[in-house]
Formats: structure tokens, sequence, C-alpha cells
């Protein structure tokens, strides 16, 4: 019941089963080819001094957003290590003066 079924395949792996091919279409040989536009040599994009200063505002938009992000975790890493040293020292020193005054 729980067992999983397994498919049988029809052919063997190695087997491979050539693929008949039949013609869609017809060519007449004095048929003349078809017109094809000619292809302007300009890009497709075209940069405006207005397009430009808007792709360099965006992305020294983007630059400015992913450094502050990176240094504010940068020193909120900074400030977690720095508060747990302090924690560290202040229990330390709660532990050696524990000892001393017994």
């Amino acid at each position: 019941m729980f067992r999983p079924k397994v498919p049988t395949n029809p052919t063997p792996p190695g087997l491979a089963i050539p693929l008949t091919v039949e013609p869609t279409a017809t060519v007449r040989p004095g048929s003349p080819p078809a017109p094809v536009a000619e292809s302007s040599t300009r890009s497709a994009v075209q940069l405006t001094p207005g397009t430009t200063l808007a792709l360099v505002g965006g992305g020294t938009a983007v630059v400015l957003i992913v450094g502050a992000v990176l240094v504010s975790m940068l020193l909120a890493v900074a400030i977690s290590g720095a508060s747990v040293a302090v924690c560290a020292v202040v229990l330390r020193s709660m532990l050696a003066s524990g000892r001393t005054h017994r």
C-alpha cells in the first residue's frame, strides 16, 4: 500500500528512436526572396543628457543607501561587541571581589 510504484520504461535508455521529419512547406524556385528592412546603425537606447543625469543620480543613490546599510550593520556589531566586553569585565570584577571577601 505504501510502496512507491516505479513506472516501467518501454524502451531501454540505450536505444534511440529516430524521428521522422515531414516537410511542412514547399519552396518554389522562381519566387523572389522577401524584402528585408534595413537595420538602423543607431542603438535602440538613446542616452540624452537628462537620462544620463538620471542614471548617474540613481546609481549614486543606490551606492549611498547600500553604504549606509553596511555601515549601520558594522556599527551595530561593534556596539554589541563593546557591550559584551563591558559585561564580561563587570562580571569578572564581581566574581573576583566575591572570592576575596569570604
